[in-house]
């Protein structure tokens, strides 16, 4: 006879208990559940078409022109003649985080870059703190390339015809204008090339790498003939806090180097490929910016820098006394200025789409057109985003906002790369940091110490937007996550 007061199921059957919000907090994504799902998407895939050639020009393209074409103009009256010195304390902080980014790069091959080392080493709101500056280290960072690139247009236009588009339309609000039309622009141009598919937008950023390539060759060329020592005298006139703000602004330059492994799932052989990649354009990019810094410093006195975005065309104009020379400076800089759109755009996409891949943010951003393997309702989503953000905030706030997300991002890869080889240390890798953990801990403290030369409301700026992503996070993502199924 059973009893009636019994349990109707026996302690053997009863549910183990569901883990803790800490626990589901520290959720990690297994390195083979992240390759195996490289390039899957809702409805399609990415298609594996890049090269190691290709994988560098993504990288420079991201890269170079945005230091020296657009924030040197803000450097200089940060550094003086030292901004020289900022562009290699810069670049020695990239070059840290680059050692950590090839090896992880190297062995966990996918779109999702910084997001998903952090998903695999540290769990998931770790991630999703990480993905949450990478969207603003990318997405911010296109409004910004944007609003340079509309400085240069003018400069352009003013050498070729004679008029320049009114500043009513030519600059953002606060920066005496209503509505930087350029600057959309140049976006929407970014997206068009995207929507064609990767080996195409590839092939056209390879064309304008080389065009940028050569314009600083030349700059370099005409721009030391305007040479004087004499602008070196007072080398370090504001100090070493004024490199370090200068170094801290001038990071902005160095974030496309990492753009290449947010093209882990579209490269033919991306762990051999991806960490070559990383590491010669980090190299070329650096050598490139402090030669023309040092070139610009010297042909034009630090204190007649006046936050100009097309310093260079200006200093052309100025040795040669010619509007020739500006002129061409100022269309290879336009052609210049939008690889860097294009290639970041590419980037910011692709980190999303590795998002909503794993549930944090909405399926659409997965989507992938069966022609031509993009994500095009992401691409659409993100370029208008960054065009209005373009037309909208002046230069200076959206670098320095950029460069606290990349820093941040940066440490947190650091610190990644640490944890995989200590819980990971049987996985192959094609790459491997130097006497690790040394450099990876040099790389977090780098970050660590050039995040703290921005400014106060940088700081402000940067915690609001960390805010609001915890919030979308705990409403949306952390109920949403792949991950949380298995553990209901």
């Amino acid at each position: 006879m059973l009893d009636q007061g019994a349990p109707p199921h026996s302690s053997s059957q009863t549910a183990p208990p569901s883990p803790g919000v800490g626990a589901r907090l520290m959720r990690r994504k297994p390195v083979e559940n992240l390759v195996a799902e490289g390039g899957q998407g809702e409805g399609g895939s990415l298609r594996r078409t890049l090269g190691l050639w290709q994988l560098t020009m993504i990288s420079i393209g991201a890269t170079l022109g945005t230091g020296i074409f657009v924030v040197l103009g803000e450097a200089v009256p940060k550094a003086g003649p030292a901004v020289t010195l900022a562009f290699v304390i810069a670049g020695l902080t990239a070059l840290f985080s680059a050692l950590s980014y090839a090896e992880l790069a190297g062995t966990i091959p996918v779109s999702g870059s910084s997001y998903s080392y952090a998903y695999a080493t540290m769990g998931e709101l770790i991630a999703w703190i990480c993905g949450w500056c990478l969207v603003l280290e990318y997405g911010v960072s296109v409004a910004a390339v944007a609003v340079g690139w509309g400085e240069y247009l003018n400069e352009l236009l003013d050498g070729t015809v004679g008029v320049t588009i009114p500043a009513a339309l030519s600059a953002p609000p606060g920066d005496g204008g209503v509505f930087n039309l350029p600057a959309l622009i140049v976006v929407l141009l970014a997206m068009a090339f995207l929507l064609g598919g990767a080996r195409e937008s590839a092939r056209a950023n390879t064309v304008m790498v080389i065009v940028k390539i050569g314009a600083l060759v030349m700059f370099c060329a005409i721009g030391v003939q305007g040479f004087r020592s004499g602008n070196y005298e007072n080398f370090m006139p504001l100090g070493m806090a004024g490199v370090s703000a200068a170094g801290a602004t001038l990071f902005f330059s160095y974030i496309g180097f990492d753009a290449a492994s947010t093209a882990g799932e579209e490269a033919k052989n991306a762990q051999r490929d991806l960490p070559r990649a990383i590491m010669l354009s980090l190299v070329i990019v650096t050598a490139l910016y402090v030669l023309v810094a040092a070139v610009a410093v010297g042909a034009k006195p630090w204190k007649n820098f006046t936050d100009s975005e097309a310093a260079l065309a200006q200093i052309m104009r100025e040795v040669t006394g010619q509007t020739f020379w500006g002129t061409l400076l100022a269309f290879c800089a336009v052609i210049a200025i939008a690889s860097v759109v294009l290639t970041v755009l590419y980037g910011q996409t692709r980190i999303l789409f590795a998002m909503s891949r794993d549930g944090l943010v909405p399926k659409v951003f997965a989507k992938v057109h069966p022609k031509t393997g993009t994500p095009r309702a992401n691409t659409l989503i993100v370029s208008l985003f960054c065009g209005v953000l373009a037309a909208a905030i002046p230069l200076g706030q959206l670098a320095d906002a950029t460069s606290i997300g990349t820093l941040f991002a940066f440490a947190l890869v650091n610190v990644a790369v640490v944890v995989l080889r200590r819980t990971r240390p049987d996985m192959p890798r094609t790459f491997r940091v130097p006497l690790s953990p040394v450099l990876p801990a040099l790389g977090f403290a780098f970050c660590v110490w050039m995040m703290g030369s921005l400014s106060t409301v940088t700081w402000v700026v940067f915690g609001v937007w960390m805010a609001v992503g915890l919030v979308f996070y705990f409403v949306y993502g952390y109920r949403r996550s792949r991950l949380a199924p298995s553990e209901k």
